[in-house]
C-alpha cells in the first residue's frame, strides 16, 4: 500500500514537471545561446513555447524572415534540450488528460459529448440552417460550474459570416447573466480572407500571455472564407493545403487546455444517390474530418426541433435532440 501512495505522489509530481515543461516560454531559449531578436520573430508567428518549436516543422521555420537554415538548427537543438520528447506510458498521458474539462451546450439533453464541448480538442459542427451559430452563442454565453470543476472563463470569437455578437444579450436573459459582462468576456474579432490566420497568431498569443484566463476558442465558420478565396478544382489543393496548416495551428492552440468549436458549412454532392436521404456534405474533404477530434453533424427535425448526431473516437455514434428558442439552444419539447 505503501508502495503505491508513493507512486501516485510520483505520478502527480512528474505530471506536474510535464504541464511546466510544456508551457515553458522560447523566451527561456536565450540560455541556451538564442537571441532575442530571434526569439521576437517566432513570436510574431504565434510560437510562444518551447513546445510550439517542437511543433513547427523546419521548413515552416526557415520560412520565417530572418532565421536561415543554421539559426533554425540551433533553436531545433536548443529546444530539444529542454524538452522531454520521447515516450510515455499511457498511465502517464492519461493522468495529463485529467485536466481536460467540458463547456456546457445549454441543453441538458445534449450529453452527445460527454458533458459539453471537450478541452484540448476540436469539435466540429455542421449542417445546413441547424443552428450552428446558436450553439456558438449559447456556448459563449453558458459558461456555468460544471460537476467536473469547471469555473468559466474568456472566449475568443472569429466570425466570417457577420453573425452580430448582439445576439448573445437574449441569451444571456435565459441564463439570467448580466448583458454587460457576458459581452465584456467574449474577444470578437470579424475576419476577412486570408486575415483569419493572421488573427490565429494573435490568439496564440493571448492564451499564452494570459494562461488559463481564456477556455473557449470559436470560429464560425471555418470554411466560410476558404470558398471565397479559392474557388474551382484548379485552386482545390492550394486550398487544402491553406486549410491544413490553419488546422495544425488550431490543434497546437488547444494544448493550451482550451476548447475549439469550429462550424463548417454544406455543399452539394454530386456523387450522391438518387435515394439518399441527404444530397449534402461538409465542406473541408477529408483533411478537416481527420483533424477534427469531435465532429456532430445537425440536421432539421419537426418545427424548432434539431437533431445531432456525433462522430467521436471516444464514443458510439448516438444521436440527441435539442431546441432553438430565443434563449438559444435549449431542451426539445415533446
Amino acid at each position: 500500500m505503501k508502495v503505491s501512495e508513493d507512486q501516485v505522489v510520483e505520478d502527480e509530481a512528474g505530471f506536474q514537471d510535464d504541464e511546466e515543461s510544456f508551457f515553458q516560454d522560447i523566451d527561456l531559449l536565450q540560455k541556451h545561446g538564442i537571441n532575442m531578436a530571434d526569439i521576437k520573430k517566432l513570436k510574431s508567428v504565434g510560437i510562444c513555447t518551447v513546445k510550439g518549436i517542437q511543433m513547427t516543422t523546419r521548413k515552416a521555420l526557415c520560412n520565417i524572415k530572418g532565421l536561415s537554415e543554421a539559426k533554425v538548427e540551433k533553436i531545433k537543438e536548443a529546444a530539444g534540450k529542454m524538452l522531454n520528447v520521447g515516450f510515455q506510458t499511457a498511465f502517464e498521458y492519461s493522468a495529463k488528460r485529467k485536466q481536460v474539462f467540458h463547456i456546457t451546450t445549454g441543453s441538458q439533453e445534449f450529453k452527445l459529448l460527454g458533458g459539453g464541448i471537450e478541452s484540448m480538442a476540436i469539435t466540429e459542427a455542421f449542417g445546413f440552417r441547424t443552428g450552428k451559430t446558436q450553439l456558438s452563442h449559447t456556448l459563449c454565453t453558458a459558461q456555468l460550474p460544471g460537476e467536473d470543476g469547471y469555473l468559466g472563463g474568456k472566449i475568443i470569437f472569429i466570425d466570417t459570416e457577420n453573425t452580430r455578437p448582439d445576439r448573445l444579450r437574449d441569451i444571456a436573459d435565459r441564463f439570467n447573466v448580466d448583458h454587460d459582462a457576458v459581452l465584456d468576456n467574449v474577444l470578437y474579432a470579424r475576419a476577412y480572407t486570408e486575415h483569419q490566420m493572421e488573427l490565429l497568431d494573435f490568439v496564440a498569443a493571448k492564451f499564452h500571455e494570459e494562461g488559463g484566463v481564456f477556455k473557449l476558442l470559436i470560429i464560425d465558420s471555418i470554411m466560410a472564407l476558404f470558398r471565397v478565396d479559392f474557388s474551382g478544382r484548379g485552386e482545390l489543393a492550394e486550398r487544402q493545403q491553406k486549410l491544413a496548416q490553419m488546422l495544425s495551428r488550431l490543434q497546437k492552440i488547444s494544448e493550451y487546455n482550451v476548447a475549439v468549436f469550429v462550424t463548417n458549412q454544406m455543399t452539394a454532392d454530386p456523387g450522391a444517390g438518387m435515394f439518399q436521404a441527404d444530397p449534402k456534405k461538409p465542406i473541408g474533404g477529408h483533411i478537416l474530418a481527420h483533424a477534427s477530434t469531435t465532429r456532430i453533424s445537425l440536421r432539421k427535425g419537426r418545427g424548432e426541433m434539431r437533431i445531432a448526431k456525433i462522430f467521436d473516437p471516444d464514443m458510439p455514434e448516438n444521436e440527441a435532440t435539442f431546441a432553438i428558442s430565443g434563449g438559444g439552444v435549449t431542451d426539445a419539447k415533446e
